[in-house]
């Protein structure tokens, strides 16, 4: 395929990535955004493959790798549920970083291949792109394994602090670009080596201190870091369809973790240098000395049927149990009863940007009935029950009295304000910041321990 036929076929894969990221951008037009998303890259692919060189013997080694790394994503599409979808997009982000790192390191030591000159003779511009695609991969892929260790429970979700940490991350940085000055100036390989090597370690530093409360955060500025470095390594192959899909999701997940701390009066800077700490002074208290009323599904169905209004507010802990389905089968029940009932999404409920959205797609909830924080948090004041499934940090009214606590200034659902809140949750344990949660001890909650599905079909019985 000739080049001018193949720039044409990358801009209209272009034009249908960002059709796809506008269609996503609503989930009334989810579907067809996946499509425009979908067919952008069938023929992304299809021109990749009619690009190769030499064909007969090259689309062989393609085809091996993309059908080895195909089944592996069917399986893992297959097996991975709902509640590991946070992790695994993590570890999805930690792939492209590694591929980032892999395309610059082939492009450094066989640049007659990618048509960059010769070893020790790199054209300076193209150096410079891959140098900061490698970068920007390494640090992208170190620091999507932490923040997928953390996601998945193998590592403690609590910033890891230590004194100096952000002067040492800056002298890391820093060392960044000295290298890759150096290296276009010597084009020795110690010096493209050194970059990649303080990269991954960069890429560790910046997350470790960032904790679970902030982790959806993460996962959104990660995104961008793997888009950013895929844009880098398509200037290096000269990919436009590469250029534009990674100048994409490096802008579109900029722009998004840029209105989640916004929404969490977090500094879009901390998250791009670090992340912040829990202030040594921050302690949870003693849950087992304090009082709580304890219910059952019969106290809760009884509270709900004699409501004119319920909110539900659900979170990670409905994701864990899967009562999403029971969730929405209650809530019909409800409706049936002449009962009014909205869902309070907080921007960053669950472990990654939207995860109560799909949730409450795939359990066919009304779009009309859910409704983000600032559109529905002046409602629970009038409203006569909350239903929290699950949720923690995000309805802990010390977000807005304890300067000491980790989660200070997080906006939060004001789900305290209900004249009756009914809250499902395993135990009394701290939510994923590792706060104690103050509402679990008001008194107009009602602590209802169980498995969130378990209870909420439990409800459907004694509402029936």
């Amino acid at each position: 395929m000739s080049a001018n036929l193949s720039a044409i076929f990358y801009l209209i894969s272009g034009v249908l990535f960002i059709l796809a990221l506008r269609g996503l951008s609503s989930p009334e037009t989810s579907r067809r955004g996946n499509l425009f998303g979908i067919l952008g890259m069938i023929i992304a692919i299809t021109v990749t493959f009619l690009s190769i060189g030499n064909f007969s013997t090259g689309i062989i080694y393609v085809l091996i790798f993309l059908l080895v790394g195909g089944l592996i994503g069917t399986f893992i599409a297959y097996k991975i549920p709902m509640t590991a979808m946070p992790e695994l997009v993590a570890g999805f982000h930690s792939l492209v970083g590694l591929a980032a790192v892999f395309v610059a390191i082939s492009a450094f030591l066989n640049p007659e291949a990618f048509n960059l000159g010769f070893p020790g003779n790199i054209k300076i511009g193209s150096l410079i792109e891959m140098s900061i695609g490698a970068a920007v991969g390494a640090i992208t892929f170190s620091g999507s394994i932490i923040a997928f260790l953390k996601l998945r429970g193998i590592m403690s979700g609590s910033p890891i602090t230590f004194k100096g940490q952000h002067y040492i991350n800056l002298l890391l940085g820093l060392s960044i670009i000295v290298l890759i000055f150096y290296l276009c100036k010597t084009q020795s390989d110690s010096f493209f080596w050194g970059t990649i090597a303080i990269s991954f370690l960069l890429g560790l530093l910046l997350i470790i201190p960032i904790g679970g409360a902030d982790m959806p955060v993460v996962i959104s500025m990660l995104n961008s870091y793997s888009g950013w470095a895929a844009a880098g390594i398509g200037f290096t192959l000269e990919n436009t369809a590469l250029i534009i899909t990674g100048a994409l999701v490096g802008s579109s997940g900029a722009i998004l973790s840029y209105i989640m701390c916004k929404g969490m009066n977090r500094s879009f800077f901390n998250v791009i240098l670090g992340g912040w700490g829990i202030s040594e002074n921050s302690s949870s208290k003693n849950t087992e000395q304090r009082p709580v009323k304890n219910g059952n599904a019969e106290d809760a169905a009884f509270l709900m049927k004699n409501a004119s209004s319920v909110i539900i507010v659900p979170g990670y802990g409905m994701a864990v149990a899967q009562a999403q389905h029971a969730l929405r089968e209650m809530v019909d029940i409800l409706k049936k009863n002449g009962i009014k009932v909205s869902y309070a999404i907080h921007p960053v409920a669950g472990r990654m940007p939207g995860h109560m959205n799909v949730l409450l797609a795939e359990a066919n909830v009304p779009y009309d009935e859910v409704f983000e924080l600032e559109e529905i948090n002046n409602d629970f004041a009038n409203c006569d029950v909350a239903f929290v499934i699950g949720a923690n940090d995000v309805t802990n009214p010390i977000a807005k009295t304890d300067p000491q606590s980790p989660i200070y200034g997080m906006p939060v659902l004001d789900v305290e304000k209900c004249k009756s809140v009914l809250f499902v949750k395993r135990s009394l344990s701290p939510g994923y910041a590792g706060v104690d949660n103050e509402l679990f001890y008001r008194d107009n909650t009602l602590m209802l321990f169980a498995d969130a599905k378990k209870m909420t079909d439990d409800i459907i019985k004694n509402l029936n």
